[in-house]
């Protein structure tokens, strides 16, 4: 089985292209979703953050408050950098889990949908790596519609992305998603038709 890695920054579109896959019966591992599954109490990774930043990132329920966690780590690189060092763990054994049993059941492809595909070392287990790419003002419209922020917390996130010299140079293919889908499609098709000769 090829494993397909989609990176690119927040408000690219990464969830598209693997829509896109998912019409070829490509199955998809969305990071973000199992980051999220991941957090739920019980839960050791939510565990394991509450001691690295305090009691302060739980809502009263104690469940995780996204919004403090992110003023905190998307305003200081070496705060975000304890907190990948923490989840990228738990995250990547999930999606190992996942990828195993995708080998079991002999699909020929599937696809991780990882915003830090490249920065977690995941990249390294993948056969294929494609980077979404989008202009920095469609990418904010897009974060802040998706996780209603304002231009503020929407600039800091993406004060904090790498720029699109670093996919580029880490891909074997690029694809940029502004908005028309009839070209994104068929980019995606051109691909796809590549990846499977």
């Amino acid at each position: 089985m090829k494993i397909i890695g989609v990176t690119g920054p927040s408000g690219a579109g990464k969830g598209e292209l693997c829509r896109l896959f998912s019409t070829k019966n490509v199955p998809y591992i969305d990071t973000d979703s199992l980051y999220h599954k991941l957090l739920t109490p019980p839960s050791q990774c939510l565990d394991e953050l509450v001691l690295t930043f305090g009691e302060i990132i739980l809502n009263e329920n104690k469940t995780l408050n996204r919004k403090k966690l992110a003023s905190i780590v998307f305003t200081d690189a070496a705060q975000l950098k304890v907190l990948n060092s923490i989840t990228h763990k738990y995250i990547l054994a999930k999606t190992r889990e996942l990828l195993k049993s995708y080998i079991e059941k002999d699909y020929q492809f599937a696809v991780i949908d990882a915003p830090l595909l490249i920065e977690s070392g995941f990249s390294n287990e993948c056969d294929i790596i494609i980077s979404v790419l989008a202009n920095k003002n469609v990418r904010k419209s897009r974060i802040i519609e998706r996780d209603k922020i304002n231009i503020k917390e929407a600039e800091k996130r993406l004060s904090a992305q790498n720029s699109d010299k670093f996919y580029i140079d880490k891909s074997n293919y690029v694809i940029y998603n502004n908005g028309n889908l009839d070209d994104f499609s068929k980019d995606f098709y051109d691909i796809f038709k590549k990846i499977g000769d």
